[in-house]
């Protein structure tokens, strides 16, 4: 078990058929909520999939009223933009966001992500060692020395010039968004946290021994790497435990029963007791980061289900210390 405290954070409802005659304002507002709660993190996600407001964006807004909250991704695609670009857009940020930045990055999905890559004409093909050079060149840049060139399989750039470095040395840290074995050996070896979300807790334990595993034969400790988790929630006393609401956000953002993506995704429903109670078991698998995306499509629910979800975390956080 790693030394992190507990923390929890929420990701932001940003696709343009959860706000429709939103005020921009409210977005922002939300974001002073959130902190004014007591959340220790918000998150934006990242696609090209349906109308949304884009989640570099919405951070550097976020970043402008935040005083005390982590900002990040959950989780960027960074073939989505060019590379050199991306690294100063996230330094910027970092530094809008006075080094409370997290940027946890992932190489898409099969299925779904492929479209999305054409646009961006990036190839599909070794997408994964493109995530990890993009990543290798970012920090390079963020550390403002050494050579101007970058040499790499799917990556090769020359008289790179010289950007603006973030709020703290070497950048903000740098999570993967995976959890295949390789990406888990790559979280191990390479990055900064590592952001999963399996259906089990069993598996997030066996997973993250892996994550340590790869820590250790790089000659790295194993708390380098946060162990993390991204879970959907929803906190409701509904009869059912809140599986017909579930199921309708599933189908609406994956086109998929909620049957079929709980086989494959982490999900914690019904009271705050329940909820808490589910989360817990994956805090005693390891997980030290919570980013909980809550299970509803609108505005008006997120706001209600916020402060549910405060109850769960505050649920957590007196668990935690009656039992250190």
């Amino acid at each position: 078990m790693t030394s992190h405290a507990l923390r929890v954070g929420v990701v932001a409802l940003l696709a343009a058929d959860q706000w429709p005659g939103t005020e921009p304002g409210q977005l922002v507002r939300m974001v002073r909520t959130v902190e004014d709660l007591g959340f220790d993190s918000l998150w934006a996600n990242d696609s090209l999939i349906g109308p949304r407001i884009e989640a570099l964006t919405f951070l550097a807004a976020a970043a402008s009223v935040a005083e005390r909250l982590t900002l990040g991704t959950a989780a960027l695609l960074p073939a989505l933009r060019r590379p050199v670009q991306a690294a100063q857009t996230l330094a910027s940020l970092d530094r809008l966001a006075q080094g409370r930045l997290v940027v946890a990055v992932g190489a898409g999905f099969p299925g779904l992500s492929e479209t999305e890559y054409a646009v961006s004409e990036v190839s599909w093909r070794r997408r994964s060692r493109r995530l990890d050079e993009t990543v290798a060149l970012w920090r390079q840049l963020w550390a403002g020395a050494g050579p101007s060139t970058f040499r790499g399989e799917t990556l090769s750039l020359s008289d790179i010039p010289s950007g603006i470095t973030p709020f703290n040395s070497g950048g903000p840290p740098v999570w993967l968004a995976g959890d295949t074995a390789r990406a888990r050996a790559r979280a191990g070896s390479t990055y900064d946290g590592w952001l999963p979300y399996p259906p089990t807790p069993s598996r997030f334990a066996t997973g993250l021994g892996e994550v340590h595993a790869a820590a250790a034969l790089a000659g790295r400790a194993t708390d380098a790497v946060t162990p993390a988790l991204f879970v959907t929630v929803l906190v409701t006393d509904s009869p059912d435990g809140g599986r017909s609401e579930l199921d309708r956000f599933t189908t609406a953002t994956y086109g998929f029963p909620l049957a079929a993506v709980e086989s494959i995704q982490a999900f914690a429903a019904g009271s705050a007791e329940a909820v808490a109670a589910k989360l817990a078991t994956y805090i005693e698998a390891g997980a030290r980061h919570l980013v909980c995306r809550i299970g509803v499509l609108t505005q008006d629910a997120f706001q209600v289900q916020l402060r549910r979800l405060r109850d769960v975390q505050e649920r957590l956080e007196e668990s935690s210390c009656a039992h250190p």
